[in-house]
């Protein structure tokens, strides 16, 4: 783990956005679609940590952007292209634009400074969505990257904003994926390699303070 003197550096909120990953009630919520997930999610204390996250770069001045996944009714525009998404389009609960499945799910409160940035197709939150132009225009060096899944589009998050330049943090106790005991190895042998480690704690610890922004 980074010494907090590291951590609070990488942490200054002139420099440092918060992104939520499908953080969303049909996804994390009681009614999932995929609810072995969600109960990762919620047992592990992965989704209060983000909550906890969430309302302290609310109060340090920390930018947050929640990134949501959603498919039109009609489907169009969506991928086709992996077995993942054909097992979607199966699911009982569908991710539908303008419907509760897409909300950002409860204990995470959303403020009025806050982006939701929503794709309909595609693995990564950032590649091919808005979060990279607005991450470049609020100035943002250090990306927190919380939420599910630690399976796909975590990794393909932490990816994607090393190869664009940002250091990437990860709350290691904000992100959940199944089953229970692929997140500490995907964490070990995989983000450990490419983005700074913290728990919730120490994050927390570095972003109290007055607001920057």
């Amino acid at each position: 783990m980074p010494s907090y003197e590291h951590l609070s550096e990488l942490l200054d909120p002139a420099v440092t956005v918060l992104l939520t990953v499908e953080c969303q009630q049909g996804v994390v919520g009681p009614d999932s679609a995929l609810p072995e997930l969600a109960r990762q999610a919620r047992s592990s204390g992965a989704l209060a940590n983000i909550a906890r996250l969430v309302a302290a770069a609310h109060e340090s001045g920390i930018q947050v952007i929640h990134a949501l996944a959603e498919r039109r009714p009609d489907g169009r525009g969506a991928s086709r292209n992996a077995r993942l998404f054909h097992a979607a389009e199966r699911l009982p609960v569908q991710q539908l634009s303008g419907t509760t499945a897409v909300r950002v799910a409860p204990p995470i409160e959303v403020a009025e400074e806050d982006f939701v940035v929503r794709r309909l197709h595609g693995l990564s939150p950032i590649q091919g969505t808005d979060v990279d132009a607005l991450l470049r225009n609020l100035g943002c060096r250090t990306l927190i990257v919380s939420g599910v899944s630690a399976n796909v589009a975590i990794p393909n998050a932490v990816f994607d904003a090393v190869n664009r330049g940002y250091t990437a943090v990860v709350p290691t106790d904000a992100i959940a994926g199944v089953p229970a005991d692929y997140t500490p190895a995907m964490i070990r042998h995989t983000l450990a390699l490419v983005a700074t480690l913290a728990t919730t704690d120490e994050v927390l610890g570095c972003c109290k303070g007055p607001r920057r922004r």
